[in-house]
C-alpha cells in the first residue's frame, strides 16, 4: 500500500519569480517572492556595514560627549614620556657624568651616584666630598 502526498490545491500563496525590490537609496533588486514588490530602508549598497561609512544618530549629544572625551585621552597620551624615553634620558645622564669623571683635572676619580640618585641631585666628586 503506497501513501501518495500531494500538496493541497489552492492553500498555497501565489509565488511572483520577477519580485521588484526597492530600497529607500533608490536601488533596485530583482528576485522571487510572494508579494509583486517589496520596499526596504537598507541594503547592501547603502548599509553601513558593507559601505564602511559610519552614520551616528545623535541623541542627547551621547556622540558628541563620547568623541570629545576620546579626544582628550588621545592629547594625555601623545603627552606622556613612556618607560623607553625615561631609561634613555637616565643613560645619557649617567654617560654624561662618565665623561665629566674623565675629563677631570685633579686626577682623582669622581664618583657616580647610584641609579636612584640621578633624580636632581648633583653627581659627587672628589671636591665636593671634603
Amino acid at each position: 500500500c503506497y501513501y501518495h502526498f500531494y500538496m493541497k490545491k489552492e492553500i498555497h500563496p501565489q509565488y511572483f519569480s520577477n519580485t521588484v525590490v526597492t530600497c529607500a537609496c533608490g536601488r533596485t533588486l530583482t528576485t522571487g517572492s510572494t508579494v509583486e514588490t517589496i520596499h526596504v530602508e537598507l541594503c547592501s549598497a547603502c548599509h553601513p556595514f558593507y559601505t564602511g561609512k559610519q552614520k551616528l544618530v545623535d541623541t542627547a549629544r551621547r556622540v558628541e560627549k563620547f568623541q570629545s572625551r576620546a579626544g582628550k585621552k588621545e592629547a594625555v597620551a601623545q603627552t606622556r614620556k613612556g618607560k623607553k624615553v625615561k631609561r634613555a634620558k637616565k643613560e645619557a645622564k649617567i654617560a654624561e657624568l662618565a665623561e665629566m669623571s674623565q675629563s677631570d683635572k685633579s686626577g682623582e676619580p669622581a664618583t657616580i651616584p647610584p641609579k636612584a640618585d640621578l633624580g636632581g641631585e648633583k653627581a659627587q666628586t672628589s671636591e665636593t666630598k671634603q
